[in-house]
């Protein structure tokens, strides 16, 4: 039967290895939203439908010499546990089909392997025959895995603003998260900014499997570690140990703003804190003591 692994006569597989760490590199390359900007050769990327981990979409590529832009429609389908994909075009036009496998292994030093595949027919009246289209893909192929490896590591370095970063307030004030895993490929901790209004509260939580290093930048903060209270001026720093409770305050009338570090990194991002107060607990105990006061 036309299809099956004896009877594929076109086959490619070529390989790169990329400076950064699986999870990042898998990240990155398995967004089909981003291809565009991750590959030279695609114009625009259409999701048609997403089901769990397969998503179905169209992909248009950039107009060739003689202002053709092809368009096809694929459906592809990833395994993060092996960290593999399997893909095949859904409209094969000149294939008489066209399976793709991608893998990804973890080198030593934080790099990846990335191998891609491809096994494929092509239709007799197709312009070009399995051998010719076999070697216009290893050409074209090695171009584009450059160009991915170059955009995921340039990623790793870029420059990061504030405004591109959204807020998280869950314990109070605005936290930025700037440098992390998933954003730069970090692998031995992750740093941001806190800035804190007059009266503005990060609540107590502690990390079970970090250190915390706290740099105020500007104002003055008061921070309560392990139940002693500190005030930390700008240009000071101070030291938070693994499984310690912090609490971090602006007692001030003027804006307070921190650099903070932790590392290393828990196993998952859902361990690296334990609160051990919610908002709404510190400010109505906060409401209670300025009454009594």
């Amino acid at each position: 039967m036309r299809g099956c692994d004896r009877d594929m006569t076109g086959h490619t597989d070529n390989e790169i290895i990329v400076d950064a760490p699986i999870d990042f590199v898998w990240a990155a390359t398995n967004d089909v939203r981003d291809w565009p900007n991750l590959f030279t050769e695609y114009e625009s990327i259409e999701v048609l439908d997403e089901q769990g981990d397969t998503v179905t979409f169209r992909l248009t590529m950039k107009p060739d010499e003689n202002g053709n832009a092809w368009s096809w429609v694929s459906r592809r389908t990833h395994d993060k546990s092996t960290h593999s994909v399997r893909a095949q075009r859904v409209e094969t036009g000149f294939f008489e089909y066209m399976h793709l496998r991608w893998h990804f292994q973890p080198l030593d030093g934080n790099r990846t392997l990335m191998r891609w595949s491809q096994d494929f027919t092509m239709k007799a009246a197709a312009p070009i025959d399995d051998a010719g289209m076999q070697e216009r893909l290893n050409r074209n192929t090695v171009v584009q895995q450059q160009a991915v490896k170059d955009a995921v590591e340039a990623r790793r370095h870029q420059v990061v603003d504030m405004a591109n970063v959204p807020a998280n307030r869950r314990r109070g004030a605005a936290l930025y998260t700037m440098l992390s895993p998933p954003r730069v490929g970090a692998t031995a901790g992750f740093s941001g900014v806190v800035l804190l209004a007059p009266g503005e509260v990060i609540t107590e939580h502690y990390h079970p499997y970090s250190e915390e290093f706290i740099h105020v930048v500007a104002g003055e903060l008061q921070t309560e570690i392990a139940g002693e209270i500190t005030t930390v001026f700008a240009g000071q720093a101070v030291f938070v140990p693994k499984d310690v409770p912090h609490r971090i305050l602006n007692t001030s009338r003027a804006p307070v703003r921190v650099v903070f570090f932790l590392s290393p990194l828990a196993p998952s991002p859902e361990l690296g804190h334990v609160d051990t107060e919610t908002l709404g607990e510190w400010q109505a105990r906060t409401r209670t003591a300025s009454v009594v006061t």
